[in-house]
């Protein structure tokens, strides 16, 4: 399978006929020799191979940072992708400048990563902070410096910001500090007159594999993509994925978890959820993971579908004409089994949007704060009336073989008043809910202790003045 691929690299473009499953990395590396962008973990972990992709948003041009290992080329048709060589002229820019002058560079393999995420931060943000630039870093591990020196580095870096006078053109203002070369200002036109893609929408019997985010398939089986025909979900130039209708909110399956933590919809209504939604793994796959691939994963320990399962989300499914819709928790039938016929897609999730009297929370333990996967993880969303329970939907993941929604526990606390005692029986029916089992991520006895913990911490951190941690302890 092939396929003409057209897209700007740096300063060039490019025309190639290449098989779209194809790893960007293995692209830049090998065709174009473009060797800055460095090999690495290969799975999403290290930022070795960061770089940036740039793309009509509406009508601007917004940059992510992503991992090119998981990026497939074809998503990249029509877009402008910018590596370490093409972040300069004929001498370092402003950001390189930093790293050399903090000392934040020793053998350097993991250098050109970070200095490519600090500049996407530069490029997607008018207003400067330096934690969150150097949060913009969050998926770059370095080997052998040590990060205080880079974290200098970004401190550094944000002194050239303080120049800019104008905001009125960022890219210029950009350009004149000497964070971006000069022929960024050009982008924006030669994009627009490269052929627009529209991504696929159905599948056929010949499709082997349907790419959505890419960030799981692309680390289990990236040599077996390259055997088959592919079917590319991307959300290319789509905007507004998440959307208030009739009082639910609505999240389109290609919505990548930067979308959700952006989204003014979520803000509003689950403003606990943004800082929450950073626990997933770094800003390269938060650009890049959606929604809809989250679910149909199928991890037992996945994030978003915990969330989802506790705001009592339905799925939207389509197969070719026909949609039919599916509560989240009836999805899953087994490990890695779902509910769904041939060729069926979720198209989007909805849930009702959370009621003035609603509470929300999610927890997650792992070995890592940033960047791990949970060994165990739980939500919860209720609504609450002069002290009862009048809706209430728990859920966990890590502990069972699927995404768990606690249907018995959710059933003994409606109608009930928030108390310690209720809270401590609910405890004990979800573990007879539960059947973990020993990894590497903890012993099943440890998860359901830290599932019987996380129920507490929903509850204590929810309602302090009516959960005593001394009652339940």
């Amino acid at each position: 399978m092939k396929a003409e691929i057209n897209f700007i690299c740096n300063n060039s473009e490019i025309e190639a006929s290449v098989h779209p499953g194809l790893s960007l990395l293995d692209f830049l590396r090998k065709e174009l020799r473009l060797t800055g962008t460095k090999e690495g973990c290969r799975e999403g972990d290290c930022g070795a191979c960061t770089i940036l992709i740039g793309e009509y948003i509406g009508k601007d041009i917004i940059y992510h940072s992503v991992n090119s290992c998981l990026l497939p080329i074809g998503d990249v048709f029509g877009k402008h992708v910018v590596t370490i060589e093409g972040l300069n002229n004929n001498e370092l820019n402003a950001v390189q400048k930093s790293f050399v002058e903090e000392g934040a560079s020793q053998c350097g393999f993991c250098t050109p990563g970070f200095i490519v995420s600090l500049t996407g931060y530069f490029l997607s943000n008018k207003k400067f902070n330096v934690n969150h630039a150097i949060e913009s870093m969050d998926g770059n591990v370095c080997r052998c410096t040590g990060h205080f020196s880079i974290i200098k580095a970004a401190q550094s870096s944000t002194k050239f910001l303080s120049k800019i006078s104008s905001g009125k053109n960022h890219l210029n203002d950009l350009m004149k500090v000497g964070i971006i070369p000069e022929y960024f200002s050009s982008i924006k036109e030669r994009l627009g007159e490269l052929k627009q893609k529209t991504a696929l929408t159905q599948t056929d019997s010949t499709i082997k594999f349907i790419i959505a985010g890419g960030t799981d398939l692309f680390v289990q089986k990236w040599e077996d993509i390259l055997d088959g025909k592919v079917n590319l979900l991307s959300s290319n130039g789509i905007s507004n994925l998440i959307k208030e209708e009739n009082k639910k909110c609505i999240i389109g399956a290609r919505a990548s978890v930067t979308d959700l933590i952006e989204s003014k919809i979520i803000r509003k209504y689950l403003p606990s959820l943004t800082e929450k939604l950073k626990l997933f793994g770094s800003l390269p796959i938060r650009n890049r993971a959606t929604i809809g691939g989250n679910i149909i994963n199928a991890s037992p320990i996945a994030d978003i579908t915990s969330i989802l399962l506790a705001l009592n989300s339905t799925l939207y499914l389509k197969q070719k004409k026909t949609e039919r819709t599916l509560p989240l928790k009836d999805l899953y039938k087994g490990y890695k089994k779902l509910d769904l016929k041939k060729d069926e897609l979720i198209d989007r999730i909805s849930f009702p949007l959370p009621a003035e009297n609603s509470y929300f929370s999610f927890e997650k333990v792992s070995k890592r704060t940033y960047l791990d996967i949970a060994s165990v993880n739980s939500s919860v969303y209720l609504e609450v009336d002069k002290n009862q329970i009048t809706e209430i939907h728990l859920s966990a993941g890590g502990v069972a073989p699927i995404p768990l929604y606690l249907k018995y526990s959710s059933e003994f606390l409606l109608g009930k008043e928030i108390s310690s005692e209720n809270i401590h029986e609910a405890v004990n029916i979800a573990l007879s809910e539960i059947a973990p089992i020993s990894d590497v991520r903890g012993s099943k006895e440890y998860k359901a202790l830290l599932l019987r913990q996380l129920i507490f911490a929903h509850f204590i951190t929810l309602f302090p003045e009516k959960v005593n941690i001394k009652e339940i302890a």
